[in-house]
């Protein structure tokens, strides 16, 4: 082996073979119960011991400044993305997600890499070590189980319309088009997108379907209704409804890690033929990462919800 193939093996083959290694075994059904994806063991442990893998084997002019041993460690995770997604291993919206996390976690192994090994060049006994703690703490992580954590994501938007049309606009949502739906974040996530809403009464009781792409259903139901002020509803959806190809598992909606619970639309008068429209969502994770999951799925639903009510004014306030 010349002294190039030497190098690639190093900085590029042992780290990618690693977290491949630790990515297909927390994949194992069987071992569910102790090794899991969405853990804190994976995502953030996984690329720090990559990271520090990637300088501690480089040659000290691969790692000689701060800013490359920093980013050095980054060549082995887009490789790790990219062939997790070549194969379809990983989905797009979940290494789009998770790709903050890795790459922070993996400049700072990096930088843990250089200074173990300027301290003993021969360490590799706390190197082999480091290499299997995530074996060590994801038991003891499914152990003490993930959290369940409710969150709400609020928007609005002012309308100038009559009341009775945006109403009727926010009650029951006709066909949207591909030209009117501007989710920005949904689509670079391939989220499905918004079709229509259906109700099939105006009160409680009543039963409202919203309707998505790839076979995305939310079954609403009506818990408070005041005409033309407020409709508060239940919100479901039905996992085995969803076709595989619809959501990455990690985010299918009332899986095992996101659920939205519910929503309210409440219409506030700001003056004459102007109205404040808001829109509420809660939703629940169950993740043992939720201080950071929660900020992307707060984010998504926001997307959605602007999106909506951006749909809702321009009907209202086109002639």
């Amino acid at each position: 082996m010349n002294i190039k193939q030497k190098t690639l093996l190093y900085l590029i083959g042992i780290p990618v073979a690693y977290a491949l290694a630790l990515r297909l075994l927390y994949k194992i059904p069987r071992l569910e119960g102790i090794f899991s994806l969405m853990s804190i063991s994976f995502l953030f442990f996984v690329p720090f011991i990559v990271g520090t893998l990637t300088t501690y084997l480089a040659s000290e002019n691969f790692t000689n400044t701060k800013l490359k041993a920093a980013f050095l460690p980054w060549i082995p995770i887009l490789i790790f993305f990219f062939v997790t997604f070549l194969f379809a291993i990983e989905g797009w919206p979940c290494l789009l997600m998770i790709a903050p996390i890795f790459l922070i976690a993996a400049s700072i192994g990096g930088r843990y890499g250089v200074n173990l090994k300027k301290r003993d060049k021969n360490n590799r006994l706390q190197l082999s070590a480091l290499t299997v703690l995530p074996f060590l703490i994801s038991p003891v992580e499914q152990m003490i189980g993930a959290h369940t954590s409710e969150y709400k994501a609020y928007t609005y938007i002012d309308i100038k319309a009559p009341a009775a049309k945006i109403w009727s606009n926010v009650t029951r949502v006709r066909e949207i088009s591909e030209k009117e739906d501007q989710g920005y974040l949904t689509h670079l996530l391939n989220f499905p997108r918004p079709v229509k809403a259906e109700l099939n009464y105006e009160g409680v009781g009543a039963y409202r379907a919203a309707i998505f792409t790839n076979g995305l259903v939310f079954h609403e139901t009506v818990t408070e209704y005041i005409p033309l002020k407020k409709m508060s509803f239940t919100i479901k959806a039905l996992p085995h409804e969803i076709p595989l190809t619809t959501m990455d598992e990690h985010l299918v909606v009332g899986g095992k890690y996101f659920d939205v619970l519910n929503g309210t639309y409440e219409l506030e008068k700001l003056g004459d033929n102007s109205y404040r429209l808001h829109l509420f969502s809660n939703f629940k994770l169950t993740t043992t990462f939720n201080f950071y999951a929660s900020w992307w799925t707060k984010n998504i639903m926001k997307d959605i919800q602007n999106n909506i009510l951006q749909i809702e004014k321009q009907r209202s306030e086109s002639m």
